[in-house]
């Protein structure tokens, strides 16, 4: 089992999910308004008078077999929506409850 994080502008929210359920994997974790700012071209979102755009995060416990087609799907989204800032992180699960 893997954890995927997933940061993106707020306004893709629907976009997001909707990928996640196409994939067959039901449940996540959103935090909604979080700020940040990309590493390369992307802009501050910030939540403030000069950069009021936000960003959501998902985590998403997955199955192994999972993975891929939800990662090679995400990278499709983010490079047909360069203004999505997208940015997603493979993670191990040690264990579950």
């Amino acid at each position: 089992m893997k954890a995927i994080f997933i940061v993106y502008n707020q306004a893709y929210n629907q976009e997001i999910v909707e990928l996640l359920e196409d994939c067959g994997q039901r449940g996540y974790t959103v935090w909604e308004e979080i700020g940040g700012r990309g590493t390369e071209t992307g802009e501050p979102h910030l939540g403030n008078h000069a950069w009021p755009t936000q960003n959501h995060a998902v985590l998403t416990a997955v199955d192994d077999a999972l993975v891929a087609d939800i990662m090679d799907r995400l990278r499709a989204t983010d490079r047909d929506n360069p203004k999505l800032g997208l940015r997603a992180y493979v993670l191990p699960v040690e264990d579950a409850l």
